[in-house]
């Protein structure tokens, strides 16, 4: 577990792998979930969200600063011994696989909806593998690499959402606190989905060169994310009327329909199909994290045989399976409730029992 120097990564690819990871296939309905819970003044839960991100970035990084050449697994190791850590990593291991299936299975039903709807799912997903496995096996300098490259190649997209102005009403917007303060709290719960990944800092931190700016890659790497959501939320609550964005699955998609060139029709499709470079982006290094999970579960140093049999498994599932709309949401509303365990809950009893263990060790040896 000490291959770190090998696959070491800067500061501008730590920020673009916690940021790719975060932007996926949530930003396309945030706006119509977000209205749900609080109604236009749903942004503002988009703020609170983003400052409890940091704040349990924060704690992560307070942890491994007593452990600077630890990642989570091998922090258990230390602190639980063998057989507790086992138990304990088991649950992260199968976090991460499921959560790098989860976006997998929803980009291929977004692809089946809009590109290829008589394509066999288990197709779809087999050619994604390719490329997966491909970038996977070669450790996270490359996907780190990768994150970078797709972040540089994408950053011009959210400026496609200023064409749509001319034909918004940002009155919608007003009162603020229509209902008070309550749904807005409501809506954080909401945002959970969209700002996970953050969490990869658990087995991120020891690869990072300059571990001292740590910090400011989290809070950039989120700053970025949740510029993005704010931006995506506040234009869709004022393109479409407060009656009408719920009757939208994918409020994103069906304002970009709007937008038409003379010379370029479906403007919406062009931009899906380059989006799906951002969410390969999540997929991919969700699924390396669950290898690197697995392999250590299985005392093994080689992740790549996990990651081959991952890619085939979920191949199977797709097959065996074949996932709706419906159940994916079900799953996603799973994974929403295991990620608040494994991103927010868990920083903060890592920190009380490091906290702890640090003034106890002191106390004794005084």
């Amino acid at each position: 577990m000490r291959g770190y120097a090998q696959n070491s990564i800067t500061l501008m690819q730590f920020i673009f792998l916690i940021h790719g990871i975060q932007v996926a296939t949530g930003v396309m309905s945030l706006p119509r979930e977000l209205w749900e819970k609080a109604g236009t003044d749903g942004w503002m839960s988009l703020i609170a969200g983003w400052f409890i991100n940091i704040l349990a970035g924060y704690l992560i990084i307070q942890v491994f600063k007593r452990y600077p050449d630890f990642t989570l697994f091998d922090l258990f190791d230390k602190l639980f011994g063998k057989r507790l850590s086992l138990l304990i990593s088991i649950p992260i291991a199968i976090y991460f696989t499921f959560f790098a299936w989860l976006i997998q299975i929803k980009t291929m039903l977004f692809i089946k909806s809009w590109f290829l709807p008589q394509t066999s799912d288990t197709i779809i997903i087999a050619l994604f593998s390719i490329p997966t496995y491909m970038l996977a096996r070669k450790g996270l300098r490359v996907l780190g690499r990768y994150g970078e490259l797709v972040f540089y190649m994408t950053a011009w997209m959210p400026l496609i959402l200023l064409l749509v102005l001319n034909n918004s009403h940002w009155i919608h917007l007003l009162p603020l606190f229509k209902e008070g303060v309550m749904p807005v709290l409501k809506g954080v719960e909401t945002t959970t989905y969209s700002l996970l990944g953050f969490e990869i800092l658990f087995v991120l931190y020891p690869y990072l060169e300059n571990k001292k700016k740590a910090m400011l890659g989290v809070v950039i790497a989120n700053s970025i994310t949740i510029l993005l959501y704010l931006a995506v939320t506040l234009i869709c609550f004022a393109f479409f009327s407060p009656d009408e964005i719920g009757g939208y699955n994918q409020p994103l998609l069906s304002m970009l329909k709007v937008i038409e060139f003379r010379f370029l029709e479906r403007f919406d499709m062009i931009i899906l199909a380059i989006y799906i470079y951002v969410i390969s982006s999540t997929w991919i290094p969700y699924l390396y994290f669950a290898s690197f999970s697995i392999a250590h579960v299985l005392r093994r140093q080689n992740h790549s045989p996990i990651i081959t049999w991952l890619v085939v498994l979920l191949i199977i599932i797709v097959f065996v399976l074949h996932p709706s709309w419906n159940q994916s949401n079900v799953w996603q509303a799973w994974m929403s409730r295991y990620g608040m365990m494994v991103a927010y809950a868990l920083p903060v009893m890592l920190w009380i029992y490091v906290q702890g263990n640090a003034r106890v060790n002191k106390g004794e040896s005084q």
